[in-house]
Formats: C-alpha cells, structure tokens, sequence
C-alpha cells in the first residue's frame, strides 16, 4: 500500500484495526530501546483504538515505556464511536501517556475532539501550513489557534513544513515546533547507536 491513509481503510473494511494498531504500538515499543535518550515517541492512533482494552494494559509494550508516548490521536476521525472519551484519556494518562490532537484544522468536528480529549500538544494540520507566508488568512487562523493553546496551556507543533518561509512565518507566529520535509523525511526507524 502507498500510504498509511490506505492501509487504515483496508484495516477498517477488514474490521481489523485493533490488530493494526496493536501491531503499530508493539512495533514502536520493539524500535524505543533504538531512539535518542530522552527523545519522545510521538505513535498515531484511529479513534477506535480508544475501545480496544489492550491499549490501556499495564503490560501492553507500549505502556511499559509510557513516560516516552506521545498519542496522536487525529481530528480526521470521529470520536462518537469512542465510549467514554473522557474516562479512556484519563486512563492513558493515569499510565504516562501523553495526548495530541492531530491534524487539527482539518477535521470535520472543528474543535470537538480538542476539547474531548484535552490534548498537551495540539499539531496543526498541513493544509494550514501549506502557503502560510503568503496567506494572511492562513495567518491569522494560526495566531488564533496558537492564542488558544497558549491559554490553554498546550504546545503546538506545525505540519507539513516545506519552505524557510512557512518556518519564519511559523516562528512569528509563535508555534512551539515543526515537523515537515523541510527538517527531514521520515525514515525507516531509528539507527543504532543514535
């Protein structure tokens, strides 16, 4: 499959996306001991992880190096499906996680999921950050969503970055962090001795 995008759709006609994502999160758990001492793992999750137990077993892979995750949970999918939303973050939480609201500015539920799940970092969608130096409406979405976060005690991270200019425009803006092509590609996993 070419993307991730397809291989959550198939996943989800299969009904097999509780074995997709407990296979993504062993998967990190298996690469951690490989990351940079400190580093934060920063690991997606469909909103229907949310119901799968596994997720919040003090012996699941992932929960034993909780202090290091970062779940990203995104805006994308809907949330209604997900019992309880504010008992299974507080659940997480109570295990080390931490939550980010993914893609946010490109869901179809605006900022309902931010406020179910009360995020620590909210990542701003691409489609946000694609041509921001040159949109001040673009701008001045991201200002307000950044003033929002500030209040709120979040950080924001901005997607997609491709331009020094998006990076400028981006720091005046006052987001937080930046992930995008721009910084790096996504690689394969991490390389020994990093």
């Amino acid at each position: 499959m070419s993307n991730p995008a397809e291989m959550l759709d198939a996943a989800e006609r299969l009904d097999q996306l509780h074995m997709l994502g407990r296979n993504v999160r062993s998967r990190v758990a298996d690469a951690a001991p490989r990351a940079p001492a400190g580093a934060k793992l920063f690991v997606n999750l469909h909103s229907a992880d949310l119901n799968d137990e596994d997720l919040y077993s003090f012996s699941s892979p992932l929960s034993r190096i909780a202090a290091r995750v970062v779940l990203e949970v995104t805006e994308r999918a809907s949330l209604s499906d997900v019992r309880d939303v504010a008992s299974c973050v507080a659940r997480l939480r109570a295990l080390g996680f931490q939550i980010a609201v993914d893609d946010l500015g490109a869901g179809y539920a605006g900022l309902t999921s931010f406020t179910q799940l009360e995020p620590e970092i909210a990542k701003l969608d691409m489609s946000l950050v694609r041509g921001v130096s040159s949109d001040p409406r673009r701008q001045s979405i991201v200002r307000s969503m950044k003033g929002l976060c500030d209040q709120l005690g979040v950080l924001v991270v901005a997607e997609g970055v491709e331009t020094p200019a998006e990076r400028d425009t981006l720091v005046e803006l006052g987001c937080d962090l930046f992930q995008g092509y721009l910084f790096a590609r996504p690689g394969r996993g991490f390389e020994s001795g990093l």
